[in-house]
């Protein structure tokens, strides 16, 4: 899950907050995964020389109170080429209980912002030299997108914690690029939910770089 199978993050995820009491429905979810790994031993993610030029580009997802705590999960991923596999995704729960869909998007975008910034030091550093400055960014919630690049604090949003609104000053830098995306074309959502098996099917071929 954490190296060559990101199509699994999600279950994964979700299967590791219940391994100190583990119930029937946690037993036959993980048969579940166990079935679904054997009819796709052979997924593999994909890295090919691409015409494009490189370019750091990601996608971040939330999905609003779904667990049992009412805490929403963050998810993650982050290509260098449109038709290359994923080389970072993560989902995770987030730490505090978001009061609405766009305060839970605006965590999952701070927790991507920050992996974002790790990944253009990191590239920077084994390739010597800056070619990486700015890292695009999509987001499938315009809420969010506004109270990013909006610093003014206003009733729904005075309450977030400072430490969410870091992404403000990495816009007004220049590090980080916002694009909105529609979420029938977010591929993170994959790591917030469970998905359908067509879309499953549609966002596997893009997440392993299998995309004809």
């Amino acid at each position: 899950m954490t190296a060559t199978r990101p199509d699994l993050c999600y279950i994964v995820a979700k299967l590791s907050q219940h391994m100190a009491k583990p119930t029937v429905r946690h037993h036959t979810m993980a048969k579940h995964v166990l079935r679904y790994l054997k009819g796709t031993a052979n997924q593999i993610l994909v890295f090919k020389k691409s015409a494009e030029p490189l370019a750091l580009f990601g996608l971040c997802d939330a999905d609003w109170g779904n667990s049992e705590d009412r805490r929403s999960i963050s998810g993650y991923c982050f290509q260098l080429s449109v038709d290359g596999p994923l080389i970072s995704w993560k989902s995770t729960k987030q730490r505090t209980v978001a009061l609405s869909t766009c305060e839970a998007e605006y965590m999952a975008l701070a927790t991507a912002t920050q992996e974002a910034k790790f990944l253009t030091q990191l590239l920077n550093s084994m390739i010597g030299c800056k070619l990486f400055s700015c890292v695009t960014l999509h987001c499938d919630n315009q809420g969010t997108l506004a109270l990013a690049k909006n610093p003014v604090q206003h009733q729904g949003s005075k309450h977030i914690d400072i430490r969410y609104h870091f992404i403000r000053s990495e816009i007004q830098e220049g590090s980080v690029q916002l694009v909105y995306v529609m979420s029938e074309e977010n591929v993170a959502d994959i790591f917030t939910k469970p998905m359908t098996k067509f879309k499953l099917v549609k966002f596997t071929d893009q997440i392993m770089g299998c995309q004809s």
